[in-house]
């Protein structure tokens, strides 16, 4: 199997939307330690991917797919597992977790992020 034909699932604990961005990005601000996604908190400033994570991602050979909560249960309604998540999913696979909610919420920074999303990329 090629890496065309597998997709980096990333899964945030927030929902899409403009007004909901915008509501996040205040929480992340004003109460970080009680924002639920620590994916975004990882990844994202105030209102964009942090470079060194989009560059990341952009070196990546997979095919990236971004859900947020309300629209990856309907993507993948055989899939229950705590958000947020990052899954790889190859070819017509059930999508296995690549690194988990509790894995990315012990995270110290983005730079162990990438490391780690990188070990298990080479792992799969």
């Amino acid at each position: 199997m090629t890496n065309a034909e597998t997709r980096l699932i990333l899964v945030y604990n927030a929902d899409a939307g403009l007004l909901n961005g915008a509501r996040d990005t205040v929480w992340k601000v004003l109460r970080p330690s009680t924002y639920p996604c620590s994916l975004c908190a990882l990844t994202f400033g105030w209102v964009t991917m942090h470079k060194p994570w989009r560059q990341f991602l952009d070196g990546l050979p997979h095919t990236k797919v971004f859900h947020h909560k309300d629209d990856f249960a309907p993507a993948f309604p055989g899939i229950d597992i705590a958000l947020p998540a990052i899954l790889l999913g190859k070819g017509s696979a059930q999508p296995e977790v690549l690194v988990s909610a509790a894995e990315l919420d012990a995270l110290p920074d983005l730079p162990a992020l990438i490391a780690l999303v990188d070990a298990r990329l080479a792992q799969s």
